[in-house]
């Protein structure tokens, strides 16, 4: 049986298999779907309570050390509202 890789959401500290949190890469600063870009990343849960509690703490930026701009904070939100199916209330 193959071993999953466990990561944190930066957010709420929830421990979850790596496939279940988007992952934002900070070398080019996008969001990493697939999870296999190469760099530094950040882990968040595919839910809207935490991308909004991350973009008003501006715990993405403190945590990638790097600022992050509006269009990547809405790339991020596409993603999560894409993998939710839609709109998402959170």
């Amino acid at each position: 049986m193959k071993n999953i890789p466990q990561r944190t959401c930066i957010v709420c500290r929830t421990q979850k298999n790596k496939n279940e949190l988007l992952r934002i890469v900070k070398n080019i600063i996008k969001v990493d779907e697939s999870g296999k870009e190469h760099g530094r990343g950040a882990y968040i849960c595919y839910n809207m309570d935490c991308f909004e509690r991350a973009k008003k703490s501006k715990k993405l930026e403190r945590t990638l050390e790097i600022k992050i701009n509006d269009d990547t904070y809405e790339q991020i939100k596409n993603a999560i509202e894409s993998k939710m199916g839609g709109d998402v209330i959170g």
